[in-house]
């Protein structure tokens, strides 16, 4: 595949990179790592608005299903060693072009969460890298996996009516990764930490009990399900281990997942990852931060019976990576955070 390279701008540690349907059009958010702003883009890669100024720290930022420029973010979380102050907020536009912004949760160390749909009931479930820390690089203190009904109407809540959680799971050391992945219909987490990979599947009914899966037992950075070879079972591609420097795919073969294919070179520090199709085929696309600091696609070929790969950028040290389509037209949007630089892709066969 190719990439036509086009830099929308400059935004210092840019990190966070979504989807947002405003104004019945559709756009995307770019956020920065430290105190920078909240960017918004159209599809034409055109800065539209600052949604903030500061104070930044954003990991996450989710659209509220069936609104119109409605999203949850996470903000002053600006680094492993410095998050015990991060928080979930609501962003809402008004009818005169501005973004009210307001906490409907304090949790410490907050890193990913997302919103899962089943049925009529939206569920947040939200992921804290650690639990605390008593001085740098201290991760004693293991994270946790955390859910929340959303109600109808968010605007009651507010810093002293906040969004309550339950704890799903504790114990996760390291619980860095989470991606979204539709099952039989079902929007489920997956969700991956020194632990290893796990997929969270939301109860059928409010009240009901989340099933937890663990699929592999390696400790992961990153990890998406994805049917390489389209054989209708979904392989694991995995990012391994946190902020680490591996690239390998699982299949699943007599009910557990083996490994299958590792990136033959080192992918120092890869954090950036998407999993879906590109030009009508299923691909891999991961961001490294160290060393040549590439932006990677990996797919599987169906004469030679093999995965293969290619470089799609250099030098660019992606943080989080966004696929769009526009007019049918692939798109990855990259917050490349090692260069500081907003980048938009068009994916060619």
């Amino acid at each position: 595949m190719k990439a036509e390279k086009k830099v929308l701008g400059h935004l210092t540690k840019c990190y966070s990179v979504a989807p947002l349907n405003y104004k019945g059009t559709e756009h995307f958010l770019v956020a920065a790592e430290k105190k920078d702003p909240c960017l918004l883009f159209d599809m034409d890669g055109n800065k539209v608005d600052t949604v903030w100024e500061e104070p930044g720290g954003t990991m996450s930022m989710v659209q509220v299903p069936g609104t119109d420029g409605q999203f949850l973010a996470t903000q002053r979380f600006y680094s492993p060693n410095d998050s015990k102050e991060a928080v979930i907020v609501l962003v809402s536009p008004d009818n005169l072009g501005k973004w009210e912004i307001k906490t409907i949760a304090a949790l410490p160390h907050v890193h990913r969460f997302d919103i899962l749909k089943r049925g009529r009931t939206l569920y947040l479930l939200a992921c804290t890298l650690k639990s605390g820390h008593e001085y740098k690089e201290d991760w004693s203190s293991p994270g946790r996996v955390y859910a929340a009904v959303l109600p109808e109407d968010l605007s009651k809540l507010c810093e002293s009516s906040p969004l309550q959680f339950e704890v799903i799971q504790e114990g996760l050391f390291k619980n860095h990764g989470y991606y979204r992945v539709e099952e039989n219909g079902v929007d489920t987490g997956l969700i991956s930490c020194e632990g290893g990979v796990f997929q969270y599947v939301p109860p059928f009914q409010k009240g009901g009990k989340w099933e937890v899966h663990k699929l592999l037992d390696t400790p992961a950075s990153d990890g998406v399900l994805l049917d390489f070879d389209e054989d209708g079972e979904k392989e694991l591609a995995v990012l391994s281990p946190f902020h680490g420097d591996c690239i390998s795919i699982y299949k699943k073969s007599e009910g557990s997942y083996k490994k299958v294919y590792e990136y033959e070179k080192k992918a120092e520090f890869s954090h950036g990852l998407f999993g879906g199709s590109l030009c009508g085929k299923p691909a891999l696309v991961v961001g490294h931060r160290q060393g040549e600091r590439n932006l990677l696609c990996f797919t599987w070929n169906k004469e030679l019976k093999a995965y293969q790969w290619g470089i799609l950028d250099r030098n660019c040290g992606p943080a989080n990576i966004l696929h769009l389509k526009k007019e049918g037209v692939d798109l990855l949007i990259s917050a490349n955070r090692e260069i500081d630089e907003i980048a938009m892709y068009r994916i060619t066969p």
